[in-house]
């Protein structure tokens, strides 16, 4: 059974579900309006542990996900939203292993997912054309990992010029001008690799797919998730009022070949 320790990061869920992202230090304090909390009653606690605030009120104590994280870590740009990026991970195949060539790290979110994806034996070197995101992404990815992993290479400047390397299994954008990159895409990608962008607009969608089309790419699809929670209580079972419908659609387009290694 492994317990909590100084520096861990914790997530605090009360009876309404109201979630808090709690970075643990010995003789720290966690404040809210159901009371006080201290960390060195978390420290050394397996999790699930249950906590009873000095209001009475108790909070239990797991480990935060990826979604966790990425809900509530700090940001510059506007973060990928988790749905999505499940989606981006499926519909682009991202596997163990894979070569991955990222633009448009922004916060971080998509980078961290990509980054857990592939795992040791593969790698991911994300663009960002802004010093201010790749400080706020390489800030967030050291928070989430414990430091920047080996197989992870962020760089500042833009993909579209960026010299040739080795060819990689699958390009994924987060770009307001994704068919700008479409060229360099094609000559990066290894036959039957794949093309993955994210986008909040239809013009965008319309461009990006005759670009690609135009580049002699196949199986050019675009998608868009949406997701709605039900409220579950009893006999009383029906959608949540709110849900959370459009965020952006994803493209994607295989390459045949014929760019230049």
């Amino acid at each position: 059974m492994t317990v909590f320790e100084p520096g861990e990061r914790v997530l605090l869920v009360d009876r309404k579900g109201r979630r808090y992202l709690v970075t643990l230090k010995a003789g720290g304090a966690f404040h809210s309006h159901a009371g006080l909390v201290t960390h060195d009653a978390i420290i050394g606690a397996p999790e699930g542990t249950k906590l009873q605030t000095t209001g009475g009120q108790t909070l239990i104590a797991v480990r935060p996900t990826l979604v966790d994280f990425i809900l509530k870590m700090p940001r510059g740009a506007q973060v990928i939203y988790p749905k999505d990026i499940a989606s981006i991970l499926i519909s682009a195949d991202v596997f163990p292993g894979a070569m991955v060539l990222e633009a448009g790290t922004g916060s971080g979110a998509l980078t961290l997912a990509l980054v857990r994806a592939v795992g040791p034996s593969g790698r991911v070197v994300s663009y960002d054309i802004r010093d201010e995101h790749a400080s706020k992404a390489r800030t967030n990815v050291e928070s989430f990992f414990g430091r920047v992993p080996d197989w992870l290479d962020l760089r500042i400047g833009d993909v579209s010029a960026a010299e040739p390397g080795p060819e990689v299994d699958r390009v994924i954008l987060d770009l307001p001008e994704p068919w700008r990159v479409v060229p360099r895409a094609l000559d990066a990608l290894r036959p039957g690799g794949i093309f993955c962008c994210y986008l909040p607009t239809v013009p965008q969608v319309s461009q990006v797919t005759e670009a690609l089309r135009g580049a002699g790419f196949t199986d050019v699809t675009t998608t868009e998730t949406l997701v709605r929670t039900w409220h579950v209580e009893g006999q009383s079972v029906r959608p949540d009022h709110r849900m959370v419908a459009h965020t952006g659609f994803v493209t994607t387009g295989r390459s045949l070949g014929g760019g230049e290694p």
